[in-house]
């Protein structure tokens, strides 16, 4: 099944992504490799897709898990969690309608 996982940064975190955004998308490109994936990014802090020095408000990714708890385990297992990037990690099952 499907799970979205929605990470929501702290205030200034341009930084702490920085220092481990390589770690952060070595799980992701792994995901995809795997055929998992449905989509993955960051959301700009400003209406601009290279923010600068603004940075980002969080992430969001879609990709297919065995299960709720295993979405979650993953989801709390990301770089961006240990660095302190993210204030608060959502994960929900998520049905995809379109494209279809």
């Amino acid at each position: 099944m499907l799970y979205m996982i929605n990470g929501e940064d702290v205030p200034d975190s341009l930084e702490k992504r920085m220092t481990v955004r390589s770690q952060h998308l070595s799980r992701i490109q792994a995901l995809q490799e795997e055929g998992r994936l449905i989509l993955a990014g960051p959301f700009p802090a400003i209406d601009s897709s290279e923010p600068g020095p603004a940075g980002f408000s969080g992430s969001l990714i879609v990709a297919e898990f065995e299960s709720l708890e295993a979405a979650k385990v993953w989801a709390n297992e990301d770089p961006y969690v240990s660095a302190g990037v993210y204030q608060r990690v959502t994960v929900k099952p998520f049905k995809k309608v379109l494209p279809s």
